[in-house]
């Protein structure tokens, strides 16, 4: 039995919620009949219970800590391609204030009650007691992973936990963007066309895509300033299609966006062109 599958047995039977993560911190595709689309769960972002797929889904939906769902086939060569394990923390009453980098974790010390820290890569995760809505990018370098996203397990951390406090809730209510129609639909032409040839907009997609497909943290902040950039440059003349819209969604889909929030992104990104 490999270490992965061995540390998400170990969680789960201490009733944590967990599922693989291949390499670059993407969940594994599990449910082809779903994937990406309205299942309940994790693709309509609706409901933060479990998938009521027949078999593990994907994303954060796939959490378990059923054993013969981690340990039966639907998920035998994902443990063996796994490259971490992940847990929802939102399925445990828990919130990860997730603090990407040096900066982020000073701002942290100063202004949020200490709480228990697990080391990351790049920073660290401060772990508090208590669910809440989740959302990326809420300051530079800090998302906040709670209910309906996953969050890579990197060992329990020391100190004592705390309940979560009202602060970091305040941040998501002033992160969250008003809710407006989602279309997506480009602006029909009437500006003055920059593409020379259709390889200059190609250039451009193609560029933006392997941008949001390498994203390793901040993957939502990412989507929403790629998208700006895309429609800055080539939404303004007629151009930019709905066939390369969708080429974008598909990349942050990879990334384990929705396609609410790839749709909420568009627009807010056009709503700040004033397109």
């Amino acid at each position: 039995m490999n270490t992965h599958l061995t540390t998400a047995l170990r969680l789960a039977s201490a009733g944590v919620p967990v599922m693989p993560l291949r390499k670059g911190k993407v969940p594994f595709a599990n449910c082809p009949a779903c994937l990406y689309t309205s299942c309940g769960g994790r693709p309509n972002m609706k409901t933060p219970g479990p998938c009521q797929c027949p078999r593990p889904c994907h994303a954060w939906a796939a959490a378990t800590t059923d054993p013969d769902i981690i340990t039966g086939p639907a998920w035998a060569s994902a443990w063996k391609q796994a490259a971490a394990v992940a847990y929802h923390p939102g399925g445990i009453g828990l919130t990860v204030v997730d603090l990407d980098h040096a900066e982020a974790i000073a701002w942290a010390r100063r202004e949020l009650p200490a709480t228990r820290t697990v080391p990351t890569t790049r920073g660290e995760h401060w772990i508090y007691q208590g669910a809440m809505p989740s959302a990326n990018a809420v300051r530079d370098g800090v998302d906040i992973k709670s209910t309906m996203v996953y969050a890579r397990w990197l060992g329990p951390g020391t100190g004592t936990m705390t309940t979560l406090p009202d602060a970091i809730r305040e941040l998501v209510v002033t992160k969250s963007p008003p809710v407006r129609p989602v279309t997506v639909a480009v602006p029909a032409g009437g500006g003055e066309c920059r593409h020379r040839t259709p390889v200059y907009l190609e250039r451009g997609i193609a560029m933006a895509e392997q941008r949001i497909t390498a994203a390793t943290s901040g993957v939502h902040a990412t989507v929403y300033r790629t998208f700006l950039a895309v429609l800055s440059t080539h939404g303004r003349c007629g151009c930019l299609t709905d066939a390369h819209a969708a080429r974008l969604f598909a990349a942050a889909q990879t990334k384990g966006e929705s396609p609410r929030h790839c749709a909420d992104a568009w627009t807010n990104a056009r709503t700040a062109l004033g397109m």
